[in-house]
């Protein structure tokens, strides 16, 4: 092999694949997002046809998808957030089943993942903060999107700083060995006490 070619092989990073939790996660998160986008996505077409008709997920005056889908927020790009879920959620399912059956991937599609699972969770915090402090109102569909968003973030997030495809110093690794469950719970935690004391008088 000339020498050109051996440098550009060694410079080649090989292809990295996932470990079975992530795999899973990417797998089943892609498809109840994918379920969440479509019912939301069948509710907005049905509600724009049918001034009359009530998502089936419209439960009370704080649980009601019909309130959060009809204010400017649902539709943030001029049309339904939901349209955007559909395709994402099942690309993420596709590399979840493709992992877990062994695939691996190049460095520049996990990077492209994780600039896809940050942007989603900066759009769901921001979600979060309209729907409890403007909107006044929460979509049980939407809220499972957030449940299935908020780990992916954190979990992709922590294998490509673990893996070295994004850098981070070496105590930062080890920390997040031994304290990867740490982020979840914070995060959900973090979002029950809001939604506790934003509406937990209506909820309970």
């Amino acid at each position: 092999m000339p020498e050109s070619d051996c440098e550009i092989h060694r410079a080649r990073r090989p292809a990295l694949g996932a470990g079975r939790p992530l795999s899973l996660l990417l797998l089943i998160g892609g498809v109840l997002g994918t379920l969440a986008s479509t019912v939301l996505t069948y509710d907005r077409i049905e509600s724009l046809a049918n001034p009359a008709f009530a998502p089936g997920c419209n439960i009370n005056s704080v649980l009601s998808c019909g309130d959060v889908m009809e204010t400017w927020q649902g539709s943030l790009l001029g049309f339904p957030n939901m349209l955007i879920g559909i395709p994402a959620f099942a690309a993420l399912a596709a590399l979840g089943l493709a992992l877990l059956v062994g695939a691996g991937f190049p460095r520049w599609l996990w990077l492209g993942l994780q600039a896809g699972v940050t942007g989603a969770f900066v759009f769901v915090v921001w979600l979060i903060g309209q729907c409890l402090y403007v909107i006044g109102a929460l979509c049980p569909w939407c809220m499972l999107v957030w449940a299935v968003v908020l780990p992916l973030f954190w979990y992709v997030s922590v294998h490509c700083l673990r893996s070295g495809v994004l850098p981070a110093p070496e105590r930062l690794v080890r920390a997040l060995r031994t304290y990867a469950w740490a982020g979840p719970v914070i995060l959900y935690g973090t979002v029950l006490v809001l939604v506790l004391t934003r509406f937990g008088d209506r909820l309970l």
